[in-house]
């Protein structure tokens, strides 16, 4: 691009920029709605199921039972919702949805715990099997431990296991979940900012000027594009910030890898919403593009399910989705350390889609101006 290109990119984009800015409401739309996105989401979307209901059925009401039942309140993971002394009423509470988890100790718990061959009964409601599933888990374990504890030092098998959970070590969805809201919010302002550009422009009967200047298809695009990027730019700042001091979510990578990581991930959303408007003729047509397309990507990236239960041909299409990349780099800086050396393949997906995202987008502008 020679010297003249370039001078027309910058006047449009200084246009842009003062289009963007025109609008007072803009500002806080820009850089405040991504913070209150992130701490609304970051304390939304979290799997931890905690102070559980739970109904009570002790048959024993010896020393050992309360103990049980206060190990299991105590970690903050289960809530005594109701007690009894029939089976019954545990099945009703379940029944009802007055609890979650039934827990039946029988009668000689105590004696056989000494014994070492206690058992309860521990009933699960399945109807939200995400809830039921961790809730169980989190039961399976607290009760390993305290037979453990009340084994007299002996391990089944002579075998003593320790478990470690590594990059998390107190296993909070948060961690896992804040890096991942933080990719969401910036492809979100990308495909929102971006789609409407040049449908607005067209709309508003600007877009016949701008083709009677000098000003190329590409560097239109180009002109589009800048803006968007370094206010995105803008707002990984402002969102990663947040996530570090109010979060206090862990910071492991370096620094620079996120930001050339956030660079591609941008310019490939942005090439995406250029693409969707550049094939729509409406604000509303545009908008409406926007979501059905914003929809898939979020559910196709592992941000809400894990891609390996989808199925495969789901897999397998993943792989056209920038989000999923992204969260792969976000997550591998932010949590386990990782570099430019590690993820490089997800770096160049990134560019590859931005590249050839742009490049059909402007071509589809040019024919629609034909």
């Amino acid at each position: 691009m020679n010297r003249a290109a370039w001078l027309r990119v910058r006047r449009l984009v200084a246009k842009e920029f003062r289009q963007i800015f025109r609008d007072p409401r803009m500002r806080p739309m820009l850089f405040l709605s991504p913070i209150i996105q992130l701490l609304l989401f970051g304390y939304a979307v979290n799997t931890d199921v905690r102070h559980t209901a739970t109904f009570l059925v002790d048959h024993d009401r010896s020393a050992a039972s309360r103990e049980l039942v206060a190990a299991l309140t105590a970690s903050g993971f289960f809530q005594i919702v109701g007690r009894s002394e029939r089976s019954a009423d545990l099945v009703g509470a379940l029944d009802r949805g007055h609890a979650v988890i039934g827990l039946e100790i029988p009668p000689g718990f105590g004696d056989d715990l000494a014994a070492g061959r206690s058992t309860v009964q521990l009933l699960v409601d399945g109807s939200d099997s995400n809830t039921g599933l961790v809730a169980q888990g989190n039961a399976m374990r607290l009760l390993q431990a305290f037979a453990l504890g009340h084994s007299r030092g002996q391990t089944a098998g002579g075998v003593e296991l320790r478990t470690r959970a590594w990059f998390n070590p107190a296993l909070e969805s948060r961690v896992y979940n804040v890096p991942g809201v933080i990719a969401a919010l910036l492809i979100l302002m990308c495909l929102l900012l971006t789609a409407l550009a040049v449908v607005r422009e067209r709309e508003m009967g600007t877009l016949e000027q701008l083709m009677v200047t000098p000003l190329q298809p590409s560097e239109l695009m180009l002109g589009k594009t800048i803006p968007v990027a370094v206010i995105a730019l803008g707002q990984l700042v402002l969102v990663t910030a947040v996530a570090l001091l109010w979060f206090g979510i862990p910071f492991r990578g370096n620094p620079l890898a996120l930001v050339i990581g956030a660079l591609v991930y941008i310019l490939a959303g942005l090439a995406f919403g250029l693409l969707i408007s550049s094939a729509t003729r409406t604000q509303q047509e545009a908008f409406m593009v926007m979501f059905l397309v914003l929809m898939p990507l979020l559910i196709l990236s592992g941000f809400m399910y894990p891609i390996s239960s989808m199925a495969e041909p789901l897999q397998w299409l993943t792989l056209a989705n920038p989000l999923r990349h992204f969260l792969v780099i976000v997550r591998g800086i932010f949590l386990k350390g990782e570099g430019l050396g590690d993820l490089w393949p997800q770096y160049l997906t990134l560019l590859a889609m931005a590249v050839v995202a742009l490049r059909v987008a402007t071509i589809r502008f040019a024919r629609s101006l034909r």
